[in-house]
């Protein structure tokens, strides 16, 4: 009786093994779902190859899936918020526009030179 309960005992613990060792792969997959990660199919791929490998992919994967953010993308922006490329060059235009005035400001009247002799 006792080998028929050690012997499901241990069918369990490999079963339960089993899963989990399939459940922990899918962690950086279930990352990159939560967080709209646009390689997500990849995470989830090298997941699985990552069993193969012994699991040295694995932190990696983990890594990458906590990368990308859907509110700040990569992070790699500057501390300022990011806008459309032609936003920024409107704004930093009129920046530039106001410098060069204020120079000229400061530089008064230009002497014009005499084109008639």
């Amino acid at each position: 009786m006792l080998d028929h309960i050690a012997l499901g005992i241990l069918i369990f613990a490999a079963i339960v093994l089993f899963y989990g060792i399939i459940v922990l792969h899918d962690i950086p997959y279930e990352i990159a779902v939560h967080r709209k990660h646009p390689h997500q199919d990849a995470i989830h791929a090298a997941g699985w190859v990552s069993l193969f490998t012994l699991h040295a992919l694995w932190p990696f994967l983990w890594i990458w899936a906590m990368l990308y953010r859907e509110d700040r993308g990569w992070g790699f922006a500057t501390g300022k918020q990011a806008g459309t490329p032609e936003t920024d060059l409107i704004q930093e235009l009129a920046e530039l526009r106001q410098r060069v005035q204020q120079l000229e400001d400061r530089a008064g009247p230009e002497p014009r030179a005499d084109r008639g002799t």
